[in-house]
C-alpha cells in the first residue's frame, strides 16, 4: 500500500531536506502535494532515499483504471491483464498504463503512437480534432462531456482528422443539440481514429504538468489482446515532435481558390465579400476557419501548399500572403519555408503568420524557436498586447515557442503569454509583416482578435 506524498516528504526530513536530497526544487513538491502524485522519473531517487518499495511509493501502485507499471516488470516482459471491463489502453514511454474503454476505431498493428498533450477547451472537440495542428499528437481532454453534442459536416476545420487519438473521462452520451447528425463514436469509426474513455484525465493532465508532454500509444485492439511489453516499447521508440516536420502531410498538394466566409445562423456561411484584395495563405495546416476569416476581412484568397517557393507565391501577384498555423517542428519545416518567407519580405509584401507562420517567420528574420515543455492547448489562454495593454483570451495549440531574446534588431515583441510570459508576438520596424503565436480566428474559443484581421488589410491599404 502507498503512503501519502506528505508523508513521504516528512519521512525525508521536511520539504527543504527532501528538495536537497531529490534534487528538485520546493515548487516540484508543492505540485506533487497537489496531484498526490510523484512522477516516475524520480522514482529511483525515492526509492534510494527512503528504502521503500516501489509499490509503496505515490502514483506506483495500482489505482481505479489508471495502473502504472514497473520498469522492472515490463522488462521481464510480464504479462499485464486488463482490469475488468478495459477495452483499450494508453501506454506512456516510462510505462505508465490508463485502462479504459475503447471507442471509435479499433486500432491496428502498430498502434498509433505519439505526443501525449492537453486541452483545456470547454467547447469545440469536433474544430479541436479536425485542427492539423495536431498532426503527430493524442489529445486528453479536460473537460469531461465530451461527445454529448454530437458532429456535424460544419464544424470541422479539415477533411480528415490528423491527430493520433483522444483521450476522455466520461463515456460518449447521446447526442443533445440540435445540429448534431450523427454521434461522435460513429463520425471518428468512419474517419479510423480510436478513442479511450474512462479515464482519471486530472492524474494523466498533472502528469503531463509535471513531467512535461511524454511519448505514448492508444491501443484499442479488436481481439482484446494486449502486448503491454510491445506497445511500451513501441511508445518509447516513437521519436517526438522535435526535428519533425508535419507540415508537409497536413498540407494541401495543388494551389486553389477558397469560398466561402464565416458561419452564422440561421444562415449558415456566408458568400464572401466582393474586393480587390488578394492574399496568397500558405498552407502548413491551415484550418478552414482561417481562410473564412481572411476573407470576411475583405480578401479574394488563393491558397498554396506550404512547399510552394517564393517564385510560386510572387507569381499570382499577391497584395499580402499570410502564413498560417500547423503541425510539427519549426525549424524543420524552415528547411523549406524559410527561403520563401525570405523572398516574400525581400519584395515588400505585407505579410501576416500565425502559429506555425508565425514561428517560421520569426526563424526568416534571424530568430530562434525552441520545444516547450507542456504547450499551450485551450480556448482560454490570456495575452497580452503590449503596444495597448488590451488583454485577450485567445485559442491556442503549440508546443513550439519562439526565443524572445533571440528577436534580432528591428524585430520587437509585441505579445506575450500572461500564463507563462513567452513570446505570443512580434512585428518589424522597417518592412510590412507582423505575427501572433495564438489563433485570431479561434473554432473553437473567443473572437477577440479578430481584429488582428483587420489590422492586415489595413496593412495591405497602406
Amino acid at each position: 500500500m502507498s503512503i501519502t506524498v506528505e508523508a513521504l516528504i516528512e519521512r525525508l526530513g521536511g520539504p527543504a531536506a527532501a528538495a536537497a536530497q531529490l534534487g528538485v526544487g520546493t515548487e516540484a513538491l508543492r505540485k506533487w502535494r497537489q496531484s498526490g502524485v510523484i512522477p516516475a522519473r524520480h522514482w529511483p531517487a525515492l526509492l534510494a532515499a527512503t528504502g521503500l518499495a516501489l509499490a509503496e511509493l505515490p502514483g506506483a501502485a495500482p489505482s481505479g483504471e489508471s495502473v502504472a507499471v514497473s520498469e522492472s516488470m515490463t522488462a521481464r516482459g510480464m504479462d499485464c491483464e486488463p482490469p475488468e471491463g478495459a477495452s483499450a489502453v494508453l501506454v506512456l514511454a516510462d510505462g505508465a498504463l490508463f485502462w479504459g474503454r475503447g471507442f471509435g476505431a479499433h486500432t491496428g498493428a502498430p498502434s498509433p503512437a505519439g505526443e501525449v498533450c492537453f486541452n483545456t477547451g470547454m467547447s469545440g472537440y469536433q474544430e479541436t480534432l479536425t485542427d492539423p495542428s495536431y498532426a503527430g499528437q493524442i489529445i486528453t481532454f479536460t473537460f469531461p462531456h465530451i461527445g454529448n453534442v454530437g458532429t456535424n459536416g460544419e464544424d470541422i476545420e479539415a477533411d480528415r482528422i490528423a491527430a493520433r487519438g483522444l483521450v476522455i473521462a466520461q463515456d460518449i452520451t447521446a447526442p443533445s443539440n440540435w445540429r448534431a447528425v450523427q454521434g461522435l463514436d460513429a463520425w471518428l469509426r468512419q474517419r479510423g481514429v480510436a478513442g479511450l474513455a474512462g479515464v482519471d484525465t486530472r492524474a494523466l493532465t498533472l502528469r503531463i504538468r509535471d513531467g512535461g508532454a511524454p511519448s505514448g500509444v492508444l491501443a484499442y485492439p479488436a481481439d482484446g489482446r494486449f502486448d503491454i511489453a510491445a506497445l511500451r516499447a513501441e511508445a518509447a521508440a516513437w521519436p517526438g515532435l522535435a526535428g519533425m516536420d508535419l507540415a508537409r502531410e497536413v498540407s494541401c498538394t495543388q494551389g486553389y481558390a477558397w469560398e466561402g466566409g464565416t458561419w452564422s445562423w440561421p444562415e449558415g456561411f456566408a458568400p464572401p465579400n466582393a474586393t480587390a484584395r488578394h492574399v496568397v495563405a500558405v498552407d502548413y495546416g491551415a484550418k478552414r476557419n482561417i481562410l473564412r476569416c481572411l476573407a470576411a476581412a475583405g480578401c479574394r484568397v488563393s491558397v498554396v501548399p506550404a512547399t510552394a517557393s517564393a517564385e510560386d507565391i510572387l507569381r499570382l501577384r499577391p497584395d499580402g500572403v499570410f502564413l498560417s498555423n500547423g503541425p510539427g517542428d519549426p525549424a524543420a519545416t524552415g528547411v523549406y519555408a524559410v527561403p520563401a518567407i525570405q523572398g516574400v519580405l525581400a519584395a515588400g509584401v505585407p505579410l501576416f503568420g500565425i502559429c506555425l507562420g508565425h514561428q517560421l517567420l520569426a526563424l526568416a528574420l534571424g530568430a530562434r524557436t525552441y520545444k516547450m515543455d507542456k504547450g499551450h492547448r485551450g480556448a482560454n489562454q490570456p495575452v497580452l498586447d503590449l503596444a495597448t495593454g488590451r488583454v485577450s483570451i485567445t485559442s491556442q495549440n503549440h508546443g513550439f515557442a519562439v526565443d524572445a531574446d533571440s528577436l534580432p534588431a528591428g524585430v520587437r515583441q509585441t505579445h506575450l503569454s500572461l500564463f507563462d510570459r513567452s513570446n505570443e508576438g512580434l512585428a518589424c520596424d522597417d518592412r510590412p509583416a507582423f505575427s501572433v503565436q495564438y489563433h485570431p480566428e479561434a473554432s473553437p474559443g473567443p473572437s477577440d482578435s479578430f481584429y488582428l484581421f483587420e489590422r492586415f488589410m489595413t496593412l495591405i491599404d497602406h
